[in-house]
């Protein structure tokens, strides 16, 4: 194994909850995607020194037979192999697809995006800004403001933990946020809703404030009644919804990268036995960008 992909939702998998997926059982090995090189085959398709993705686990050596969403799929031609683990992987699938689908943004428009430094909401914000919207992403800190603005395009940047943010949205959005591309919920969802244009549209990506521990956080967004207001609508989804349409979305993703129109930040942290450690990261907030482990050097 090459490079893990370390997200968010594997936090979630390990509690015995309600959930998109079954959680991972005790004494198995970690759920989780990876890139690698076929070192021993006997499938002709998936020739000796080939790259191949899919949800691999936490180890070294995997061994696999045939394809499938959970398999292992040979890498394109022309793919940056750790491409597949971000951008073409579920970070990138879940921008697609929440963002055209669900947030459905309209030239002109004014998006926001929280988590916007991570993999999915800088994703999800430049798509914006290719379909002629504002973006303004909340982030965690300067370095990662300053990559939103200078390497991802973003029009403006807020930094929640040094910035107001109610009255950075007042400036930047005097007439309100047609589209909120929240990853974070907690105190920052509620933040965006208290700043929706009507007929807005809210996409709930994900809540890495809650921790994902399993249980339903102490307080919900207390002025939900904005969506009423402003006559809005506020819709999760899980990128596995869209299976049949995940060509679509690489076609999409991959001329946009081709044509220089998707800055992508990676965090690298090296070894497998700091994949515990990475994961823990993306919930305080250190990773920019994709999250991945490299586990051998070669």
């Amino acid at each position: 194994m090459k490079w893990l992909g370390i997200d968010a939702t594997q936090r979630g998998w390990l509690n015995d909850a309600d959930n998109y997926i079954d959680a991972v059982p005790l004494d198995t090995v970690m759920r989780g995607s990876g890139v690698g090189q076929v070192v021993a085959s006997a499938h002709p398709d998936y020739p000796v020194g080939s790259w191949v993705a899919g949800m691999v686990g936490w180890q070294e050596y995997a061994v696999a037979s045939g394809t499938g969403l959970f398999g292992l799929n040979v890498v394109p031609d022309g793919v940056p192999p750790r491409l597949m683990l971000s951008l073409f992987g579920p970070p990138g699938l879940t921008a697609y697809f929440g963002m055209l689908d669900i947030g459905r943004p309209e030239p002109g428009q004014t998006v926001l995006v929280s988590a916007a430094a991570g993999a999915t909401g800088s994703v999800a914000g430049q798509i914006a800004k290719i379909l002629g919207c504002t973006v303004i992403g909340i982030a965690g800190g300067p370095r990662k403001c300053a990559w939103l603005l200078e390497q991802a395009g973003f029009d403006a940047a807020i930094d929640h933990r040094r910035d107001d943010i109610d009255a950075r949205l007042r400036s930047l959005a005097p007439h309100g946020i047609d589209v909120f591309f929240d990853g974070v919920g907690g105190p920052v969802l509620e933040h965006g809703l208290a700043h929706l244009a009507h007929h807005a549209r809210v996409v709930l990506a994900g809540a890495v404030a809650t921790g994902y521990r399993g249980a339903d956080p102490a307080t919900g967004p207390r002025n939900y009644l904005r969506l009423a207001l402003t006559r809005s609508r506020m819709e999760g989804f899980i990128f596995l919804d869209y299976v049949d349409r995940f060509p679509e979305a690489f076609t999409a993703l991959l001329n946009w990268h081709n044509r220089g129109e998707l800055a992508l930040a990676e965090t690298i942290t090296p070894g497998l036995e700091s994949a515990p450690s990475a994961l823990r990261a993306l919930f305080e907030g250190h990773n920019l960008g994709k999250q991945l482990v490299e586990v051998a050097d070669f």
